[in-house]
This record gives structure tokens, sequence and C-alpha cells, in this order.
């Protein structure tokens, strides 16, 4: 059988000039795992090599206030995929058979679905139907795990019966089982002994967009990094901690290591993109599926990480390129989410996303072309649940204009920020703009009621 990147060398000599009538452009989306809002270099300033995403950022468009759908894995990756609001969909916490409330809780979980829906419409159901090749590498979560050998509980909850046509790696975990071959993935091959994932499934992605087709491709590409368990080549280890004895910023050596892994895995693509003489025809989409864990990442100044609904938790890198659409070295401050990917994805290919009802998202071609801005008002969160760390008040947010109101469940207690000169969301202003307060309140009520969302069940005491 010939190797992925034998087959890589032998494809990439030949000519794509013409694979596209200009019509459908490819599509690559890459989403990494709980990477914090500056944890790679064109948004922070650790001392770690993300030479790969830093060269994206300049040859493209970098969004500073980009927000995830939900600040834990499933919901914001369902959310992305159906460009509908967690909360609508009824899928609101990361998908586990645990349960996670505290001892102290006078709330219960809201009920949650453990799987995206088979009836949800996603945007490689729609490209696959409108002649794309569809393919998905990575970390799924869309599925409850099963009882043996990691397997999902129902095969059609897999990324296979969401419109993709290959699925590598994609499964229920959270986390791979192991990052080093063997894998003990039920949904991919084993490499060598010691194969290392990222590699691996850069690997795949680069043999998928360099399949001698003349449909274009939307590639999803979800890294399982940098998401625990915390390790990396033993390389990368000592880099960083040799950075970190030197007084560098680098946090924890092994997860900067982690974030170099990814960085790279996620460059090879890019450079293949390049080499197959596809840049001019592929959008491409870089961020992550929600904030950086707390203490762990570098949010910088938003307050708290994952799992809360705090800015730490729920703001991310973005960055978009498409070249000879979008302009090259762009800071964008537009406030967007990533239910847009789904009208975006729809609206590059030539297809009308408002035929498809109940769409939170907006399409971002006219931001990323700069003809024209957003028409929403508003963005909203819905939190509901306890994530794994059991730290976080059930609530939600609303974020509209300069202002962000944040709903706390247990007690209807209120919370509001002047996100424009306090991004750290250190000073609530509830009790000084009471008719601000009042006004987004209500606001978020009447969405919560609209989409309706499920919420958590108090708990009565005997």
């Amino acid at each position: 059988m010939i190797s992925l990147v034998i087959f890589y060398c032998i494809t990439s000599v030949k000519a794509y000039a013409n694979k596209l009538d200009g019509e459908q452009p490819n599509i690559l989306f890459i989403m990494v795992d709980d990477l914090g809002w500056q944890d790679i270099g064109a948004y922070g300033k650790r001392d770690i090599d993300t030479p790969n995403l830093d060269k994206l950022a300049n040859s493209g468009m970098l969004f500073t206030h980009a927000y995830a759908s939900a600040p834990v894995c499933s919901p914001s990756r369902a959310g992305a995929i159906t460009g509908q609001h967690p909360a609508r969909i009824g899928l609101t916490n990361h998908i586990s058979h645990e349960v996670f409330t505290p001892d102290s809780a006078t709330l219960l979980d809201a009920p949650t679905l453990t799987a995206l829906p088979e009836s949800a419409i996603t945007f490689a159901e729609v490209l696959r139907d409108h002649g794309y090749r569809t393919g998905f590498f990575g970390k799924w979560h869309l599925s409850l795990m099963g009882k043996k050998n990691f397997e999902v509980d129902d095969p059609s909850t897999l990324p296979d019966n969401q419109g993709f046509e290959i699925n590598v790696g994609g499964g229920a975990f959270g986390g791979p089982p192991s990052w080093f071959s063997p894998y003990k993935n039920p949904y991919m091959s084993d490499g060598e002994n010691g194969e290392y994932l990222p590699t691996r499934l850069a690997n795949e992605v680069i043999n998928f967009m360099a399949d001698d087709s003349q449909k274009p491709f939307l590639a999803v590409m979800w890294n399982y990094l940098v998401h625990s368990p915390l390790k990396t080549t033993e390389a990368l280890t000592k880099k960083y901690q040799q950075r970190a004895k030197e007084g560098k910023n680098v946090g924890l050596p092994v997860f900067a290591g982690m974030i170099e892994a990814m960085d790279t895995s996620v460059g090879k693509v890019l450079q293949a993109v390049d080499d197959l003489g596809l840049a001019n025809d592929t959008l491409i989409i870089f961020t992550s599926d929600n904030g950086g864990v707390w203490k762990l990442s570098d949010n910088g100044e938003l307050q708290y990480g994952k799992g809360f609904p705090y800015e730490g938790g729920v703001r991310v890198p973005f960055i978009a390129k498409w070249p000879g659409k979008i302009k090259e070295n762009v800071v964008n401050q537009n406030r967007i989410i990533n239910t847009d990917l789904f009208p975006t994805f729809l609206s590059a290919a030539g297809i009308n996303p408002n035929s498809f009802s109940n769409i939170d998202g907006e399409s971002l071609l006219p931001v990323l072309t700069e003809t024209k801005n957003l028409n929403r008002q508003a963005i909203y969160f819905h939190y509901p649940n306890y994530a794994w760390h059991k730290n976080n008040r059930l609530g939600g947010a609303i974020i509209q204009g300069a202002y962000k109101l944040i709903n706390w469940y247990d007690d209807d207690s209120v919370e509001l920020y002047n996100l424009y000169v306090d991004p750290s969301e250190s000073e609530d202003l509830s009790k000084i703009h009471p008719d601000i307060t009042q006004s987004l309140k209500t606001k978020f009520k009447k969405w919560l009621k609209e989409t309706n969302a499920q919420m958590p069940i108090r708990i009565i005491s005997s």
C-alpha cells in the first residue's frame, strides 16, 4: 500500500489549475480543541513557537472578537456544524456518561442530548449534496461512548451519517485514547508503533485534498490538540523545559510543546494547500472550539476559561484566508460566533442559507470581503450544565453593543460589563446602569423562550 506521504509526493506534482470553475471554492475548516485566546503568537506574547499560524494571520484576516457558541466542546461543535445555537438544538454540555453536579448544588443540570440528532442538518450534508467531496479528520465528540473498545453507543451518530463521506478518527471521546500509535481508536487504523497522532491526521487531510477529482472539497480538521491528556513528543517537552529554566513565558512546558505540535501539524496542511496549487481556490478557517482551560492556557486579560460564560470561556482565536477575496494582514473587530460558519460555507459555495430554517448564524462573507457589516444586534450563550471541573455557576449571557449581561440561573441575579473598556469583566455595572441591565435581561429571557432552551432543575430540600 502506498503510504500517505509517498502518495502526497506523487500527487503534489499534478496540475490543479483547472480543478474549479471559480464558483465553488474548496473549504478547509480547522478547529483546535481548548486553544486559549492568546496561546498563539498572532494573538499573544508567550514564548511558544507558532510560525505557521502567525503566517496564516499575516496572509489573511484575524478577528479579535470571535466567539464559540458554548464554553465547552460538544455544544460548540454542534453550533458550528449546524449554524444553530446549542440551546435550540438541545445539546448544551460536553457529552459524557458522568454527572458533574457538585455536592453543594442547588440546581441540577438541564436535560441535554447525548448526541447530535440525526435530524440536524450539517453544512457537510448540504455541501455534499451540492457536489462537494467531504472528509472529516480528528475529534468529533458529538456521539456518546459505548461500553467497549471506545466505540460509540449508536453508530448512526458518527460523522459518516452527518454528511461526511470519509471519517478518520472521529468518535465519541473528548481526548484521544493515545497520542501515539497504537491509537486504540476504532475509527482509524494504526500506523507504525510510535506514530504521532497530529502528524498522522495532517497526512490524512493532505491525502484527501490531493485526490485528483474535479469536485471541490470540504476538509474538516478538528484537532485533538491541545486537549488533555497532556502529552507530546519528548523533544518538544525538553525544548520548553529549557525555555522555562531560562525564564521564558511558556507556562507548563508539556502544554507549550502541544501548542507547537498543533502549529506544526496545521502548518503541514497549509503548506500542502500551496504545494497542490489550491491556495487561490480555497477558503481556510482556523479557530478553537472554546476558550482555553483556566490557569493552563493563556487567555490574556480575559476572565476565567473553559466551562465559564465569562470571556475567557467563550472568546476564541479566529483566522480566515481566501486569496483574492480576503485581504492580507487585516485585523477585524467585528463580533462573530461559530454558528456563522454554516451560512458562510453555504454562501461561499453559492447556496442560499436562507432556505434553511432556524439558522442562528449569519454569513461572514460580507465581513470577510469588507463589503458590509453584520445585521444582527446581539449574540447569546446558554450553559445550564456543570462542566467537568464542577466550579461553574449555571447561567447564560447576552452581548449587545458595548455591554455583556450574565444571568445566573440559581438566583436570577445578573452582572453587567462594558466589554469595550473592561474586557476582563472586572467591574459589575448592573447597579450603575439599571435601565441597560433590565433591557438586556428582558431580551435574554425572550431569547431563551424563543429557542425553547432547557433550564436547570431546582433541588427541593426535604
